[in-house]
């Protein structure tokens, strides 16, 4: 008992007070809701509704819809079998996990490029300075916060204030614009073009690959396990994909109501384009704000999730062993990610391409932990509703069949 204390008490960097299991929900709900709307939304969101005006609204329809389907089973069977997710990879088929945790961690480093190199943006239009500098200095706060002496709590706090920057500077712009609503939910509900491309862009980067794991494995490290915690995990995921779901929405509304006017959106940086039109000069430093709170909530989570696929163990002694290394892991990540932005650039290109990627991985991911539902030894006794099988089986087939379509689409 005193073993298990010893490891919550680490997984949450904190051996002061220990947290809530409410509290550790809402900070897992808001690391994967920002996670899911960082500057590879903010990109992808901008260029796909220049491109396709209202339809896109029916990809968000689904982006939506898929994000309640995935987080719902994937946070359930992580906290009710107590393991990560390559662990539970690995019980379902030996070397499953590796495989899984290649092509996640993959992914967020990736992923995190165009997120520190958005933050960098942010800084370049807030302040002037290089973009390239700016990243760098948004590498060294992200450092910061993950060596601080109760890192996860920090990490919580500071996902949770950025996202309310991010709401607030989104419902600013909606209110200066004349919105299309009509057109828009016509559209979302009926559209009358479909882009598989689109669709397995904006699902893969805002729910899979890391970020489909992200509050998931937040929750392990608060040291939440088993049944019992079902209320809270229920609670965690629904708050966030709410969040995130918002977010989407205001995004996607404000940069319809710049296109609907004729203007075309810059695609160096689409998403600059739509605050710079909506309120000027002013409203172009408010970008530089969210694109800064963006890329930085995201680099959080890309970083927390992808290092938290390198670590295998399973007792508490392993897991304090581990937890010496991670401080070296996560600002190697950080690090390599900053300077492959300092030296190459082009973070806009990475976020839509990584993105698509994400597309593909999300459904071998979301297939593997839906096997391991049904398997005793991974999850005991436990019965998983039918009706998050049946949906998530569902996810797992649409997604195959989008990415093949957007495949044959792309040749």
């Amino acid at each position: 008992m005193k073993d298990k204390q010893k490891e919550t008490e680490f997984a949450d960097s904190s051996m002061t007070k220990p947290r809530s299991a409410r509290s550790i929900a809402m900070g897992a709900a808001f690391l994967m809701a920002m996670a899911a709307v960082g500057p590879g939304f903010l990109t992808q969101t901008a260029t796909f509704t220049g491109q396709m005006g209202a339809n896109f609204g029916f990809a968000i329809l689904l982006c939506i819809i898929v994000d309640l389907v995935v987080q719902m089973n994937v946070w359930r069977i992580i906290v009710v079998s107590g393991k990560r997710a390559q662990v539970i990879a690995n019980e379902v088929l030996p070397g499953l996990g590796y495989v899984l945790s290649f092509l996640v961690a993959v992914g967020g480093l990736l992923f995190n490029i165009g997120n520190i190199g958005g933050a960098g943006l942010g800084l370049n239009v807030l302040f002037g300075i290089s973009p390239e500098n700016g990243a760098v200095i948004a590498a060294c706060i992200a450092i910061a916060v993950f060596v601080a002496k109760n890192a996860m709590t920090v990490m919580d706090r500071t996902v949770q204030v950025l996202a309310v920057v991010k709401i607030a500077i989104l419902i600013y712009i909606i209110c200066v614009m004349a919105v299309p609503y009509k057109a828009a939910v016509t559209h979302t509900f009926m559209p009358t073009d479909i882009n598989f491309y689109s669709i397995v862009t904006i699902i893969g980067g805002t729910v899979g690959g890391y970020i489909s794991f992200s509050g998931g494995h937040r929750l392990i490290e608060g040291g939440m396990e088993g049944e019992k915690e079902l209320k809270y995990v229920n609670e965690g995921a629904l708050t966030g994909i709410g969040v995130a779901s918002l977010i989407r929405i205001l995004l996607f509304l404000a940069g319809l109501a710049v296109v609907t006017t004729g203007y075309k959106l810059d695609p160096t940086n689409p998403a600059a384009s739509i605050f710079k039109y909506a309120a000027g000069n002013f409203g172009y430093k408010f970008f530089g704000i969210l694109l800064f709170a963006a890329g930085m909530t995201s680099t959080l989570g890309s970083t927390f999730t992808s290092i938290s696929f390198l670590n295998y163990t399973k007792k508490v002694r392993s897991e304090v062993k581990m937890a010496r290394y991670n401080r070296i892991f996560v600002m190697a990540f950080i690090i390599f990610s900053t300077a492959i932005f300092y030296f190459i650039g082009q973070p806009a290109k990475i976020l839509v391409v990584v993105g698509a990627i994400n597309g593909f991985i999300l459904p071998i991911s979301l297939a593997i932990l839906l096997i391991a539902a049904m398997k005793k030894k991974i999850v005991g006794s436990y019965h998983h509703p039918w009706i998050l099988t049946v949906t998530g089986w569902f996810v797992v087939l649409f997604m195959l069949y989008a990415s093949i379509q957007a495949v044959i689409k792309l040749i």
